[in-house]
């Protein structure tokens, strides 16, 4: 059985002292999903999440909740709740009073919220800590006093404006986990907003990446990462080398003069096209065995695997592996075809892929590491 609509953002365009933030966003959410706005800062994401929850006001466009016109709804009578970056809790209130703050207001009965709060406070993990101050309190553990007040009243949307940014990298992670997880099991619709690409595939339903006001590309959290529209969503979903190709024909594209078989089909014949390649579909062969072949430029240790930097006729592929390959070694690249994805020209392309900036922020990483260190044993001496 498909889900009801919940919201629906048609034709919404808003502006800023004369500056587009808006153009055009069209968008349908589905009751109980979880979606994602993703995109840099200044993108509109924060925008279009505060238009939905009525605290901005669009210039143009309309605002449906399920299926009805909400444009002159005020945020209050929307039953939609907020969890802003910065939680808004109050600070002389303890947790108890903080997650029964809205029921209070709506004078519901004292055993009533009793109840309500307990089971809200076990749903986040907090049970046991009712009397606690809020500066008593972790960043983690704030923010599920946030959330607990914040679905409460059980609303059918809630929206969350970059609920994690303050949280260590450990905690975040966990915390990603268990906002999925609640998302779950309460069946609430979730709306959240971040730039970080790696919380937004680990945790939604739906992706919607955004830049320039403008929506680049709706999908699920793989096809976003595996079938990019441009380049712009190519690089800002994980690392990608996109590189100039000819579409020969279908199935065949061409790349830095070589045919290489492909899965796309659909272009004209000797079309220019933005070819992505992930760094970890590329294979390093030995030079006689590859399908291009390039210098070693860089290599570097992140642990699991190694990212190495390769130079194919001046321009710098990323290609990350488990296999150590020096710096200035000659080596070959062999691409499967499924690891090759063809996408159209667009205002992005010429401007992503190229990892030529990467090596040289390396070099004068290492340079001045190196630096520091000889000035540390000169003051040694």
């Amino acid at each position: 059985m498909s889900k009801e609509n919940i919201i629906e953002l048609k034709d919404i365009r808003m502006s800023y002292d004369g500056e587009t933030v808006l153009d055009g966003i069209d968008l349908t959410i589905k009751d109980g999903e979880f979606v994602t706005f993703l995109g840099p800062s200044g993108c509109g994401k924060t925008t279009t999440l505060r238009i939905i929850a009525g605290f901005e006001s669009q210039d143009s466009g309309d605002v449906f909740f399920e299926g009805k016109n909400i444009n002159a709804v005020p945020p209050h009578k929307r039953n939609i709740n907020t969890i802003f970056q910065r939680y808004a809790l109050f600070p002389h209130l303890n947790v108890y009073d903080n997650v029964a703050f809205g029921l209070k207001v709506k004078k519901t009965p004292r055993s009533e919220i009793h109840d309500k709060v307990l089971e809200m406070l076990e749903l986040v993990n907090l049970k046991g800590l009712e009397k606690r101050k809020i500066d008593t309190l972790s960043g983690g553990q704030q923010q599920r006093v946030a959330i607990a007040r914040a679905i409460i009243n059980h609303p059918k949307v809630l929206l969350l404006d970059e609920p994690l940014s303050a949280l260590d990298l450990k905690l975040r992670k966990d915390m990603q986990v268990e906002l999925k997880n609640l998302q779950k099991r309460t069946g609430i619709t979730f709306i959240f907003v971040t730039h970080d690409q790696e919380e937004a595939l680990s945790m939604s339903d739906t992706v919607v990446v955004m830049d320039k006001g403008k929506i680049q590309q709706i999908g699920s959290p793989a096809d976003i990462y595996n079938e990019p529209k441009n380049a712009f969503v190519a690089d800002f979903i994980g690392e990608s080398n996109i590189i100039d190709g000819i579409m020969k024909k279908d199935l065949l594209v061409q790349i830095n003069g070589r045919d290489f078989e492909c899965l796309d089909a659909g272009f004209g014949v000797n079309e220019s096209v933005d070819v992505v390649i992930r760094p970890e579909d590329v294979d390093i062969v030995p030079k006689d065995k590859g399908m291009l072949e390039g210098v070693v430029t860089s290599v570097t240790f992140l642990g699991v695997h190694y990212e190495i930097i390769v130079d194919i006729n001046n321009f710098k592929w990323m290609i990350q592996t488990t296999d150590f390959h020096d710096v200035g070694e000659t080596v070959g690249l062999f691409i499967e075809p499924d690891a090759i994805h063809i996408m159209r020209k667009s205002e992005y392309s010429g401007k992503f892929g190229d990892y030529s900036s990467y090596s040289d922020e390396l070099d004068e990483m290492n340079e001045e590491a190196a630096e520091a260190a000889a000035a540390e044993g000169n003051a040694d001496d």
